[in-house]
């Protein structure tokens, strides 16, 4: 039996792909090279954009006609190079039933409506039902009509989000968020705020270290927010993994962490930061806007001063700290003025990179409601100034890491040309450099000689 996955959205949604795999590749199931061959195909969805649904729907128009080829139906229209694939498979095989599974933020959202449009769909499993997928597989196997689904009362962590070969992998460490940003509909269909007992997590990196994995990303919706038993923080979480990690001599160096709300960075946790080398110095702090007035409509609990408060409190006390950001332009009400406050901090904090995009209505939030939408082509010309001023900002940062010489993981062979590997820093920049593939998986120390894009080009130190 084969199985394909079609992951969309956040890196929460890679674990969670990763894990279900998991549970496929135990049961003796292997992956296929093409969703138009499996037996049984998962689409893990995304609900953070309007944007990111449309493409699934896409997909579901797409399966619609896949399960019809497949089965040889007279009626199945075939009118891509994708579709040809699936009828020369038929064509050899016969028909063939093909199992599609929907998963994820969209699955939890449309629960009730999601099989009845798409009747192409045999599995809507929500955020709190992922514990149904060895039923799911059973059925599949013994050939069995689509089982019932039932949700779990509560969310359940996965033993491990390992994928195959990776050294570096996820970790979720919690799930849910509380804070209700006005713009965001992710507390609706990822629930509240659960933490993963401890016990639980160092037994994960465990498994992760028998296997070889050099760094890890605790991953959370507000991952900074994370409360565990006996009143377990988040620096006191980190201080404990990396203890462990120390004490049981574990493969696993660089600990990284996603996503963090400024509002829950705590000077505990930029002194640790500072002083624990397992910890990476590269950051993604998400600061959605530069204007108070519109970071508080969009319910950020934290003003502009004290984001810029923080990052001062980083670039003085964390040595080498690089910083990425979530910028979001066009949000209900933005004045000229507001728009104006985003340029004068990102000019300030001079990320070394930033995410940007425009504000996106999502139906069941508030500001999806409000009346003081932006025109689509004010938040166009606002975004596309950021954007440009970004990418200077981005060349300005990385020609001053030339010369520079830091520590790589060595990850891949680069495509471009075979006698390279790519590696990533504790900053998370992309180095490309001419070594031996035995140092794939090892940490070596590289001399960074140029820029190429976003790609530094480096030169091995043996």
């Amino acid at each position: 039996m084969t199985y394909f996955f079609e992951t969309y959205g956040c890196e929460m949604n890679i674990a969670e792909s990763a894990s279900v795999e998991q549970l496929f590749i135990s049961r003796g199931w292997t992956k296929a090279d093409n969703c138009q061959v499996a037996d049984l195909v998962v689409i893990n969805t995304c609900s953070v954009r309007a944007s990111a649904e449309t493409r699934i729907f896409g997909r579901l128009g797409f399966f619609t006609g896949l399960k019809k080829v497949r089965m040889c139906e007279k009626d199945a229209k075939v009118k891509s190079d994708e579709m040809k694939l699936a009828v020369d498979y038929a064509s050899q095989f016969g028909p063939k039933p093909l199992t599609l599974v929907v998963m994820g933020c969209m699955a939890e959202r449309l629960l009730l409506s999601l099989q009845k449009d798409w009747p192409c769909v045999d599995y809507v499993v929500g955020t709190y039902a992922k514990n149904n997928f060895g039923t799911i597989i059973s059925a599949v196997e013994d050939k069995k009509m689509p089982v019932k689904i039932e949700e779990a009362p509560v969310y359940s962590f996965a033993e491990t989000s390992y994928e195959e070969g990776a050294f570096s992998t996820f970790v979720p460490i919690m799930h849910g968020c509380n804070n209700f940003c006005t713009y965001c509909i992710v507390p609706y269909v990822r629930g509240r705020e659960v933490s993963r007992p401890l016990n639980e997590i160092l037994h994960e990196i465990d498994i992760l270290s028998q296997r070889g994995v050099k760094e890890i990303t605790l991953l959370g919706q507000n991952v900074n927010s994370y409360k565990g038993e006996n009143n377990l923080n988040f620096p006191g979480l980190l201080e404990k993994i990396s203890a462990h990690l120390d004490a049981t001599k574990s493969s696993i160096r660089w600990i990284r962490f996603e996503s963090s709300n400024p509002n829950d960075f705590s000077d505990e946790l930029v002194d640790l930061i500072a002083r624990d080398r397992h910890i990476c110095r590269g950051l993604h702090i998400a600061v959605q806007h530069g204007s108070s007035k519109v970071l508080k409509r969009m319910n950020r609990k934290y003003t502009r001063e004290e984001y810029l408060t923080l990052v001062n409190k980083l670039k003085s006390r964390v040595e080498e700290v690089s910083l990425t950001t979530d910028i979001m332009l066009g949000f209900p009400g933005e004045s000229e003025e507001d728009f104006e406050e985003v340029v004068s901090l990102m000019k300030k904090v001079k990320y070394q990179s930033a995410f940007m995009y425009y504000y996106n209505p999502r139906e069941g939030t508030p500001a999806a409601k409000w009346e003081d939408q932006i025109p689509m082509e004010v938040k166009k010309e606002r975004l596309q100034k950021i954007i440009d001023m970004q990418l200077e900002i981005t060349k300005e940062v990385l020609s001053k890491r030339v010369g520079k010489t830091v520590t790589v993981l060595a990850d891949i062979i680069s495509r471009d040309n075979k006698d390279e590997l790519l590696g990533k820093t504790e900053q998370n920049e992309r180095v490309a450099f001419v070594a031996r593939k035995s140092l794939i998986g090892h940490f070596v120390n590289v001399k960074i000689t140029g820029v190429n894009g976003n790609t530094f080009r480096g030169q091995l130190v043996e």
